[in-house]
């Protein structure tokens, strides 16, 4: 058996390719053989069809391979069709103590025909850790006995227990020891998944991805079975591997472990295969790989490590939100299967995104069929494409659809580059031919051989990885550095990897937010395998397998497949041009689920780019009025003057936020208050409406928890990241006036701040002080206003304006019609003059970080659209070559450049900025700010409580950024229509 030579495999959607590999060797020298086939529906039968011809076209001894690595997207496929004959019930166990995450359970955010099929039983248990550890609350052993005797009785046999803060709870092992109990108490095939084990942190996405990976952890052990019977079949006596997201090999071990981790394999497959082709030719600053193959075309950016870019955000698996290793890809519905449509009136030519698929070669017309595809106008052009007939097209379908197709790869391209600058691209996949000689914003284009196998290639040559993450205090980042690097190849030697040659992929060194002297390390690495060890683990489970199933699986033919439609989306059948809120003849606003999802949409867009995303709230929400709770919000005008309002909200870091959700902090924090100042509360408010903390005091609100009505407003009428940033202060002597203030952890660690603050900046620091010591997230309580004081300080019918603008967004949305999103905005808000659409541009640098006090601080470049991205009229921009948004936590300023480098202050706070994502209308967060993502940059006008006195843009404006600009107002403010006032019942 050589060491070098390897069988890669990738199976997808059209076709399924194959390589054999010499790995010694670099570039085409080392491909040995090729084939590429059509994907079958029984895509054991394909793969041990395509290796049995693969095989014979070389001379190479059976005996000789040292390894089969397999890429296919069999796993995914199950869950897409949501097929209830390979994806089973899961049991979900989640440790969670004092409500942490109670209105999030599990399932929270499934499509509804996936959970219908994976839903067996979910529940709490006690438990969780802090992000930074600590423990909130210890296992109850006789909770876990009775867990595990219903699921017992319920017959589940996938068991996913995940907890609080398990990716940092390194010392108490809460996941593990719940796992130790509950064995011997279950059958012994019942499988059980450690949600730390497949992902990091924030709670839901882990949780999400643990659920999908312990539904197909049966039928993966089936399908890797099968594959190694259909390995011996053709006489392969040596290990397989499959081929990870992120580019790495997974022993058969592995796999059957985590499937999940085999999911998107096929893009990250033809990146690492395109790397391997071109050698030195990614340069030192990566590239472009473009994949077209029979349906889609893929794009994503390569290294110089030769890896491809991840995605640093959640991504969505059929529906479900997840936080995986996945590569970044830009994806079009273009291939070589691509149907042409043509429009009689006005002869255009939209190129896909349907196509024949793996029917090209009966179905298009170069093959005889009666279909016109996209490689038919690659032939008709005068291209060469083996086995095909002449096509005649007429020369302008010809020009109008090779324009198209150029316009939507240089696009594509442009989405995945890293800057500006041409960039170099490498070409691969089965549908290359339909890649123009020239593209725009590309210096070279680079179609190495072997090109159309690059996925199984990149499958043939992938590596072991490790990785470790630790946090280290003081000087001790170096000596951390080391210790992760070590522990990082310990966990790849663990997964079957051979120490011998390490690559450090990836080395991230960055501050703790929140904390002082504390620094988060994490190292990647890459090992060869060993495949020796991979072979005799492989025989093991082989000797082990159920040869029955194996058989069954292996002569498979077809699958039942489940609708995916049915009622995945209630509330799209809504038509939201039509609905009306519910308001009772006395004013109240009754909230229904869609009045959720259009106040989460706007208070996300006045968050400007700041206040944390309101999801998880708009979950918990959401939730409660599936319980049959109540929602509702009242009119600042239906006040009375001695009403007690306090504020209510949430305080700490975003990454607490997501891996701790919900919780009682604001509950207690209320009470607290309460008891402090002996009063009874009639209302609450939110201190900003801007993000999360808009629908926070809907949470306390709600008749699960103190039945009181939110009022219609708020203090900032925004975000602002800073405790005296409130319409209050504007009007006070001093910053006592805000005082006290009440916060609590909702683990009993409660802090009231009284009123007798003498220093000006003390209360701010001492909030920040208390909210690191309670795990660096906690609800407050802020002064009670009273109703004539709400009436004259406070900014109403903010959550009005946030209902109006979520639903704008809705609306274009559903009619799609986000072209004229921002001109309903503007609409919305009162007209052009107080609200105005500032520049539509891409993306092109972002530069950020963080201050001592944990805001996140940087800016964004937004460069303008090329004559050939322009869609409209309105997306030009006039002198504007780029502009450039500094912000803090929140949007800052908008600076524009013209052509000749000359700046202008566009925009200041406290206008408010808010960056909206082109492609869905919803704003953008500053977490969410990434090269090549066209946005259009709205400006709205504040409220004049921060304009019509020194003192209030002082607090508000520029200086109390520490900026060197002059506030110059150039909107008027309108107050926003109030919902209740609108939808009132008249009598």
């Amino acid at each position: 058996m050589s060491a070098s030579l390897v069988v890669g495999v990738d199976v997808g959607g059209t076709n399924t390719d194959s390589v054999l590999l010499d790995v010694s060797k670099k570039g085409s020298d080392a491909v040995l053989a090729s084939h590429k086939a059509a994907t079958t529906s029984n895509v054991t039968l394909g793969v041990q069809e395509t290796l049995a011809v693969l095989l014979n076209k070389s001379t190479v001894e059976r005996a000789d391979i040292s390894a089969l690595a397999i890429g296919t997207t069999h796993f995914i496929n199950a869950i897409i069709e949501r097929d209830s004959s390979r994806v089973e019930k899961v049991a979900v166990l989640r440790l969670a103590s004092y409500n942490f995450s109670s209105g999030t359970p599990p399932f929270a955010d499934w499509p509804a025909s996936l959970k219908r099929i994976v839903h067996g039983y979910s529940a709490f248990i006690p438990g969780g850790c802090n992000i930074d550890g600590q423990l909130i609350a210890d296992i109850d052993e006789a909770a876990v006995r009775e867990q595990a005797a219903i699921i017992q009785a319920r017959g589940i046999r996938n068991v996913v227990i995940v907890g609080i803060g398990s990716p940092s709870d390194t010392r108490y092992n809460q996941e593990e020891r719940v796992r130790e109990i509950m064995q011997p108490l279950l059958p012994q095939d019942v499988n059980f998944v450690i949600s730390k084990d497949v992902a990091g942190n924030g709670l839901l996405a882990r949780e999400n991805a643990s659920i999908l990976n312990a539904s197909i952890l049966n039928f993966a052990r089936r399908a890797i079975c099968s594959f190694m019977a259909a390995m011996k079949h053709v006489g392969l006596q040596c290990p397989l591997y499959l081929t990870s997201n992120a580019g790495h090999l997974l022993t058969s071990t592995d796999a059957m472990q985590f499937p999940i981790r085999i999911f998107s394999s096929g893009a990250t497959n033809s990146i690492r295969g395109a790397a391997f082709l071109v050698g030195s030719e990614i340069g030192n600053t990566g590239c472009v790989v473009v994949d077209i193959g029979g349906t889609t075309t893929d794009v994503g950016y390569l290294l110089k490590n030769g890896y491809p870019r991840l995605s640093k955000s959640f991504t969505d698996l059929a529906g479900v939100k997840v936080n995986l290793e996945m590569p970044f890809v830009e994806s079009i519905g273009l291939g070589g299967g691509s149907i042409l449509h043509t429009t009689p009136n006005t002869e255009d030519v939209v190129v896909g995104p349907d196509s024949v698929g793996h029917d090209l070669l009966t179905k298009a017309l170069a093959f005889g069929g009666d279909v016109p595809t996209a490689t038919d106008v690659v032939v008709a052009a005068g291209g060469t494409v083996l086995g095909t007939h002449k096509v005649g097209l007429s020369p302008k379908l010809i020009s109008k659809a090779q324009a198209r197709m150029k316009k939507l790869l240089e696009t594509c391209i442009d989405r995945s580059k890293n800057s500006p600058d041409p960039c170099t691209v490498i070409l691969v996949g089965g549908g290359s031919i339909l890649c123009p000689p020239s593209l725009m914003g590309v210096s070279k284009i680079i179609l190495p051989e072997h090109a159309g196998v690059a996925n199984a290639i990149g499958a043939a040559m992938a590596k072991i990885s490790g990785s470790a993450e630790l946090i280290v205090k003081g000087v001790e980042a170096q000596k951390g550095i080391a210790e992760a690097k070590a522990q990082a190849i310990n966990n790849a030697v663990a997964k079957g990897g051979d120490p011998s040659s390490i690559i450090v992929l990836d080395q991230e060194v960055v501050g703790v937010p929140y904390t002082e002297d504390q620094t988060r390390i994490k190292v990647e690495v890459a090992l060869p395998a060993d495949h020796e060890r991979a072979r005799k683990e492989m025989q093991l489970l082989s000797d082990n397998s159920d040869a029955d199933t194996v058989k069954e699986l292996f002569q498979e033919t077809k699958v039942h497949e489940i609708s995916v439609n049915g009622d995945d989306a209630e509330s799209e059948r809504i038509d939201f041009d039509s609905y009306r809120p519910h308001v009772t003849p006395e004013g109240v606003w009754m909230l229904s689920e869609i009045d959720l999802r259009f106040l989460s949409l706007g208070c996300y867009i006045l968050g400007t780019g700041g206040g944390g995303s309101p999801y998880t709230t708009y979950l918990t929400l959401r939730q409660y009025l599936e319980e049959g709770h109540t929602l509702s919000i009242v009119s600042v005008d239906d006040l009375r003057d001695d009403d007690c309002l306090p504020t209510a909200g949430a305080i700490g870091t975003p990454a607490v936020s997501i891996e701790k959700p919900g919780g009682d902090g604001m509950m207690h924090a209320l009470q607290l208050m309460s008891t402090k100042l002996n009063a009874k509360f009639t209302h609450l408010l939110a201190f900003e409406i801007g993000g999360g903390n808009g629908l926070s005091p809907l949470v306390c609100g709600s008749s699960k928890h103190f039945n009181l009505p939110t009022v219609d407003g708020d203090l900032m009428g925004r975000a602002y990241p800073a405790f005296e940033m409130v319409s209050t202060y504007v009007h006070a002597d001093n910053i006592n006036t805000l005082l006290p203030v009440t916060l609590c952890s909702g683990t009993g660690h409660d802090v009231f701040i009284p009123a007798d603050a003498t220093d000006e900046s003390a209360p701010g620091i001492e909030i920040r002080n208390v909210c690191v010591a309670m795990g660096m997230a906690c609800g407050a309580a802020g002064v009670p206003l009273s109703g004539r004081e709400m009436k004259d300080f406070g900014i109403p019918n903010t959550h009005s304006l946030a209902w109006r603008l979520g639903r704008v967004v809705a609306q274009a949305q559903q009619s799609n019609m986000l072209s004229t999103l921002p001109e309903k905005l503007i609409a919305e808000c009162g007209g052009p003059g107080s609200a105005r659409r500032l520049f539509t541009g891409k993306i092109r640098g972002v530069e950020s970080g963080l201050t001592t006090t944990a805001h996140s601080v940087g800016k964004v470049t937004i460069e303008a659209l090329s004559e050939e991205e322009v869609e409209n009229e309105a997306d030009r921009q006039g002198d504007w070559k780029e502009i450039v948004i500094p912000f803090m936590n929140e949007n800052l300023a908008v600076i524009g450049k013209d052509t000749n480098g000359q700046e202008t202050i566009l925009a200041t706070i406290p206008d408010l900025i808010s960056l909206l994502d082109v492609s869905t209308g919803e704003n953008i967060g500053v977490q969410e700010y990434r090269y090549g993502l066209k946005v259009t940059v709205m400006l709205f006008a504040p409220h004049p409580v921060w304009t019509s006195s020194e003192r209030g843009i002082r607090i508000g404006g520029p200086e109390g950024a520490h900026l060197p600009y002059k506030y110059n107002p150039t909107l008027t403010y309108s107050k926003p229509r109030s919902v209740i006032e609108e939808f009132r019942p008249r009598s």
